[in-house]
This record gives C-alpha cells, sequence and structure tokens, in this order.
C-alpha cells in the first residue's frame, strides 16, 4: 500500500543542542533504515519549510502507524496522511 505522508517538525526551541543532535541523529538513522529496506522509498523536503514530503510503501495502515510513531522526532511532528490508489490513466505499471 502506498502513502503519501507530510511531516511538519516543530522542536522546542529551548531544545539543549547536544539533545538536539542526538535526536537528529536517531532520525536520520532509523529513516535511512526504512529507505534501504524499500519501504521508504520518496523523501523529499519541502523548500523554505522544516518539512517534508514521503511516500511510504508498506503492508497496512497500522505498519504506517508504527513506522511513523517510532521517528524520534514523532512527539515533535505534524503528520497528514493521505492513501494512495493506481490512477487508470497512468502509464507505469
Amino acid at each position: 500500500m502506498l502513502f503519501h505522508v507530510r511531516m511538519d517538525v516543530q522542536l522546542p526551541a529551548d531544545l539543549d543542542p547536544g539533545e538536539r543532535d542526538a535526536l537528529l541523529a536517531r532520525e536520520k538513522a532509523y529513516s535511512q533504515e526504512l529507505q534501504l529496506d524499500g519501504r521508504w522509498p520518496h523523501l523529499w523536503r519541502i523548500a523554505g519549510e522544516y518539512a517534508n514530503i514521503s511516500i511510504f510503501d508498506v503492508a497496512s495502515n497500522d505498519e504506517l502507524h508504527e513506522l511513523l510513531s517510532g521517528l524520534p522526532l514523532f512527539p515533535h511532528m505534524r503528520i497528514h496522511v493521505t492513501p494512495l490508489a493506481h490512477h487508470p490513466s497512468d502509464i507505469h505499471d
């Protein structure tokens, strides 16, 4: 199942710089693991915002929820999920 996911990050302004760096390093490692195993095939930054648009390819809504809630930045995110379906005019299978 494919999902379009927008993630907007809002880190606390008073977050300790060392804690921030460690949090971002964990986030990067976790997201790269999911990209390498194919469940997060597309990740784009939204220019001018601390946000991204991603495509996830997972087996179920529950799996997507588990992956998203496992993101180290999850407590600091606003997430919008849109399930995707094949378009009949698409020339790609």
